[in-house]
């Protein structure tokens, strides 16, 4: 097949009365071909993602150019809604203080939202209220509808904040292969000085406000409820590093390094030289300090709600058992003791007695550190 399709050529050039001849044999001619093949290949390759590189910027410029359209389209909403609001209290009497009652029991409603997120970190810069305006260039009309205004933004505002932290702590816990609903409360209620109420007329008759400003605090509450809860679950769960070695080893089966046959490997290694800190992945309590077989020195924490980890092949452990543990907090060295070949950290996560992927949890922590 190759002689037919390939078949041994000539190429002549003549110069004068000399001339020149060479076999082009189907060797070169295959090569030839492929070649001729790799490069179409190549130049077809690069002209895709030149493109796709080209539809992507006109999609950022698009997204731009919408983003900055609803801006406008919300700042133009919201000065007439102003300019509206100017024109009715202007031509009603009475209206003046009706608004001015009606900001003051919002103001004193919203007084007590702002106060449930008190320790949220960066929420006061996020919920700040807007400067007041200047008397001496707005009478008290305009003055009432923008306090007004900026008490719409700042309940807005905080549903924003507390909606994006629980969604960002769901995912964490969905990243390490945990259910976030088993962390949170099945029924958020207000609690606190806001009470438990489930209809937004309750709560408006209660707070003194009017019904869908009721039905904002209550969303912004119970956000903001999921979010505390699992935040402090968050605290116990072991997301954050050991140490900042590399990794050597995953979770998983792989060939043992003693008798080469495939094994499940039930944490994740690090490497480091000898006496490399070894630091505590969550809050919890040192559940044992000693020897295990094929383990070494070992040192194991429990976390609580069914949380535990393992470090093994330590050099030293700076713990006791019974001792509570801070996340971050020194344990122990890498070393090399038990079944090892060489320095490293054998690190694992247990949760409800089951060993877990560690790095499922890193990765959900990784995650959190950087959205902080």
């Amino acid at each position: 097949m190759i002689g037919r399709w390939f078949p041994t050529r000539y190429l002549y050039l003549r110069d004068g009365d000399e001339v020149r001849a060479w076999a082009l044999t189907p060797v070169k001619q295959i090569l030839g071909v492929t070649g001729a093949f790799v490069a179409g290949a190549w130049i077809l390759a690069s002209s895709g993602a030149l493109t796709l590189d080209l539809i992507h910027l006109n999609n950022a410029d698009s997204d731009v150019v919408r983003a900055r359209a609803e801006a406008q389209r919300l700042n133009a909403d919201l000065q007439a809604r102003l300019d509206s609001a100017v024109v009715r209290m202007s031509a009603t009497t009475g209206s003046l203080d009706e608004m001015a009652q009606m900001v003051e029991r919002r103001h004193a409603a919203l007084t007590r939202v702002m106060g449930m997120f008190q320790g949220v970190e960066g929420a006061q810069a996020a919920l700040a209220p807007a400067p007041a305006l200047n008397p001496d260039t707005s009478n008290p009309v305009q003055r009432i509808v923008a306090i007004r205004m900026d008490q719409e933004r700042l309940i807005a505002r905080a549903e924003e904040v507390a909606q994006t932290r629980a969604e960002r702590l769901r995912l964490a816990f969905r990243l390490a292969g945990l259910n976030p609903a088993a962390y949170s409360p099945s029924d958020a209620g207000l609690g606190g000085p806001l009470v438990e109420a489930r209809d937004p007329r309750a709560l408006g008759a209660v707070l003194d406000v009017d019904e869908a400003f009721a039905l904002r605090i209550r969303n912004a509450a119970d956000n903001l409820t999921d979010m505390r809860a699992l935040a402090d679950a968050a605290e116990g769960v072991p997301f954050r590093r050991p140490t900042s070695a590399r990794t050597t080893s995953g979770y998983g089966v792989r060939f043992d390094p003693f008798n080469g046959r495939p094994a499940l490997h039930q944490g994740q290694d690090f490497a480091a030289p000898l006496n490399t800190p070894i630091l505590a992945t969550a809050p919890g309590v040192v559940s044992f300090v000693g020897v295990r077989s094929g383990y070494g020195n070992v040192v194991e924490i429990d976390h609580g709600r069914g949380f535990k980890t393992r470090f093994a092949h330590l050099n030293s452990m700076a713990v006791q058992a019974g001792q509570r543990i801070a996340l971050g907090q020194r344990i122990g060295a890498m070393g090399t003791t038990g079944r090892s070949t060489g320095v490293h950290l054998h690190y694992e996560v247990w949760v409800n007695g089951r060993p877990q992927n560690p790095a499922r949890f890193m990765r959900a922590g990784d995650q959190l550190v950087q959205q902080d």
